[in-house]
């Protein structure tokens, strides 16, 4: 007979094995939520709450829209007014500023000077410089701050996405809008707390992953839901033919009496993810509707917008953004694919800023006239700007400095924050790097962006990583 094995001579994978550390090692493997329970279930009485009892500090905000202008809008012919530009129009490009320089279509070609192709004039006693092709945006010169000194990593549309919405260019990532869910929850009992609309039109429609609002290693219940512009918003929220409302709640009930018997043994929060969704799902199906019916919105708010509702533009996308804000969503993203300009730049940023000019104005003019401002951080811009040289009558992508704007919650309103050089081409004054538009935007709803943690791989993560960031206090009131 053999001799019984010892544990001292068991072989590694035996002793892995029956000692149950091969399990804890295969665990760490995993998505770390899987194995420590959720201390902070879904209410249903006050939405989804996120691991945070209370702000870490008083809040600025209760929510974000942002306007996202995807392609890369030219701050050359929006909010960055360059009269060097125009004297040089044509004159090649001083090699001084672009030796050495990460250029995306440009490499190897005559770099000339494009000047800008749209004329500046001021607007509101703040004397704000804005382009003309937008005369309603110009109206809330007051009320914005001009970001003129962004700068970014990512030269390509969907990394530069990836980057201005997690962070990093690694794809995988917790999204911005689930990091402000995941600390502080929705207000909304019966809608997602982050919500994605798309529109285009106007330039070349790049594709917008879902990925740009996805959860990452967080809980999926945080993730971004995108509701649909035209058609049905969400697919499969009715009932099927011949079901009714109670029979449907019937399903619901015993779905999750299930479910929470085998969450009482796992522990596992993507169970709660679950029993959360199917609840969600059944509330959505009589929030939704009456979310997207539009009928009770009076003729003048509808005329404001320049829009009919449901059509898919981004008017209606604005208008919805409004009624999702009213009913407590947290974190709203309008995507506007449209912004793209390598040929064609003048007659584009023209059409393009048309389509979203009345709409923008009439989004923030609403939210004011409702009270909504006040608590409501508007943020307009694209994934990077554009070359101050030529590509043809266009512009090549740019990163090392572009604009944005933004509104709301206490932000000093017709001013401008940053600097380019006189070419437009770097950002020299008071730069912002995503990740401080990152850490501001945390600050402004209450939250430290260096103690809002999660921990994944036995890593402590954070939407502004570990790189240095700054909350940009010169734009604050």
């Amino acid at each position: 007979m053999s001799e019984r094995p010892t544990p001292w001579t068991w072989s590694r994978r035996t002793f892995l094995r029956r000692t149950g550390l091969g399990s804890i090692a295969l665990g760490s493997l995993l998505t770390a939520e899987s194995l420590r329970a959720d201390d902070q279930p879904v209410n249903a009485e006050s939405g989804t709450r996120g691991v945070l009892r209370e702000p870490h500090f008083p809040p600025r905000v209760k929510r974000v829209i942002h306007l996202c202008m995807a392609g890369g809008p030219s701050h050359l012919e929006t909010f960055d007014y360059k009269p060097t530009l125009a004297k040089m129009h044509g004159k090649p490009m001083p090699e001084s500023i672009t030796a050495g320089q990460p250029i995306a279509q440009l490499q190897g070609q005559a770099l000339n000077v494009l000047g800008p192709q749209h004329g500046f004039k001021p607007f509101g006693q703040s004397g704000l410089q804005i382009a003309e092709v937008f005369p309603k945006i110009g109206e809330l010169a007051d009320q914005m701050c001009v970001i003129k000194s962004m700068h970014t990593e990512q030269i390509n549309h969907d990394p530069a996405h990836t980057f201005f919405n997690t962070g990093t260019a690694i794809s995988g990532r917790p999204s911005m809008g689930s990091w402000v869910l995941y600390g502080l929850g929705s207000e909304s009992e019966d809608l997602p707390g982050f919500i994605v609309l798309t529109s285009e039109g106007g330039g070349q429609g790049q594709p917008i992953s879902s990925r740009q609002w996805h959860s990452g290693f967080l809980p999926s219940r945080y993730q971004g839901v995108q509701l649909h512009s035209t058609g049905s918003p969400v697919h499969y929220v009715g009932n099927p033919p011949g079901i009714g409302r109670q029979q449907q709640s019937d399903v619901v009930e015993a779905v999750s009496r299930i479910n929470q018997r085998r969450q009482a043994e796992l522990q596992d929060p993507e169970i709660s993810t679950r029993l959360a969704a199917y609840e969600m799902a059944f509330r959505m199906q009589a929030s939704v509707p009456s979310l997207t019916d539009m009928s009770d919105e009076p003729s003048h708010i509808v005329e404001q917008y320049g829009c009919t509702p449901g059509d898919g533009s981004f008017a209606s996308n604005c208008l919805l953004a409004r009624r999702l804000a009213e009913r407590g969503v947290r974190f709203i993203q309008l995507y506007h694919r449209g912004w793209d300009h390598h040929g064609g730049v003048k007659a584009g940023v023209a059409y393009t800023a048309n389509l979203v000019d009345r709409a923008t104005a009439a989004l923030v003019t609403d939210l004011q006239a409702r009270d909504m401002l006040k608590d409501t951080l508007i943020v307009w811009g694209g994934e990077f700007g554009r070359t101050p040289m030529a590509q043809g009558d266009g512009r090549d992508h740019h990163i090392k400095g572009y604009s944005l704007w933004v509104a709301g919650g206490g932000i000093r309103g017709g001013t401008t924050y940053g600097e380019t050089d006189e070419f437009g081409y770097n950002a020299v004054e008071n730069k912002v790097h995503v990740r401080d538009f990152h850490a501001t935007m945390l600050h402004m709803l209450g939250l430290d962006h260096q103690r809002l943690t999660h921990k994944f791989m036995g890593l402590d993560f954070r939407l502004t990583g570990v790189e240095e960031a700054h909350v940009i206090s010169g734009i604050l009131g």
